[in-house]
């Protein structure tokens, strides 16, 4: 009987397809294609980007405006522009980046977790 309980149990966590992590491998950028195994390729349909994989970028372009004040005179000026260049703070996917997948239940939709990184 436990036998029988344990199969029963294990058959419907199977039908179901919980939820696992996988790895796979940037194939493509513009669209996005990630491959799993050689043998399976997730095209940009099948995924879901999370916030920490995007590219992003920060301005930290700045002037100052302020005021002169002399004997005789006050002028307000304004200093030149400073730091015209972004900072990047992550550099999104790239061809051949290794990604964290998560699958979702059902098995047919994909999660883009994380990028993976030599230790």
């Amino acid at each position: 009987m436990y036998k029988q309980l344990q199969k029963i149990a294990l058959g419907t966590l199977d039908a179901s397809k919980p939820s696992e992590s996988i790895v796979g491998q940037v194939t493509g950028v513009n669209p996005l294609e990630i491959t799993v195994d050689q043998k399976l390729v997730l095209d940009a349909d099948l995924l879901l980007v999370t916030e920490r994989v995007k590219r992003y970028v920060v301005s930290l372009t700045h002037s100052h405006i302020y005021k002169d004040v002399t004997p005789t005179e006050t002028a307000t000026k304004t200093t030149q522009t400073a730091l015209p260049d972004v900072l990047v703070i992550r550099e999104g996917l790239k061809m051949g980046d290794a990604v964290v997948l998560q699958q979702m239940k059902g098995g047919q939709q994909f999660v883009v977790v994380d990028k993976l990184v030599k230790p």
